[in-house]
């Protein structure tokens, strides 16, 4: 019997802790308004970093970005240069759909990405290829973005593995003018 009140309590600390976590319409009051639309059209460049299940950081990289919409449809262009020599690129294409939402699609996105803007934050869920000691791994994101102000979006994504987080990415945008180079800066 012990065991079973052990087991409930330790499962209902798990139930508690996992509808602990945000909510996209947590920001629906917020500002700045983020709109993917607006933000990510022309030029913009960002820092960051990915780090393992330990926290421990495994890479880091520049992204030179570079969107261009006509209408509800917009393209995405996004060169990443890692500090190890690697550099991959990865082009988007978005649809503004109603009420704040998007659909993409990417050469290494599995199926359909989707997202949704509320305040100033967006929410961007997708499953993408990740290449891994010379394997490609089907991982879930769950990215967040944040705008801080007109230049500035900072992006946090969780990614998953069969429910379990095994790394996190932070991103820093920045659109300020000048843009600055990321052959420069990495």
């Amino acid at each position: 019997m012990k065991q079973y009140v052990n087991f409930m309590a330790v499962f209902g600390l798990v139930l508690a802790l996992s509808s602990c976590t945000a909510q996209l319409e947590d920001y629906q009051t917020t500002s700045p308004k983020l709109d993917i639309q607006e933000y990510f059209n022309g030029k913009s460049i960002a820092w960051g970093m990915v780090q393992d299940y330990s926290s421990k950081v495994t890479r880091r990289f520049c992204v030179e970005l570079d969107g261009e919409w006509q209408g509800n449809e917009g393209i995405l262009k996004e060169v990443f240069y890692f500090t190890d020599g690697e550099v991959s690129y990865r082009n988007w294409q978005l649809t503004k759909l109603e009420q704040g939402k998007y659909r993409g699609r990417a050469e290494d996105v599995v199926g359909e990405a989707n997202g949704q803007q509320k305040g100033f934050a967006f929410q961007w869920q997708y499953n993408l290829m990740v290449p891994i000691d010379g394997d490609v791994i089907e991982l879930s994101l769950d990215d967040w973005m944040y705008q801080i102000d007109e230049y500035r979006v900072f992006n946090r994504t969780n990614m998953k593995k069969l429910g379990v987080t095994v790394a996190e990415i932070t991103l820093f945008f920045d659109k300020q003018l000048p843009i600055k180079n990321c052959q420069l800066s990495v």
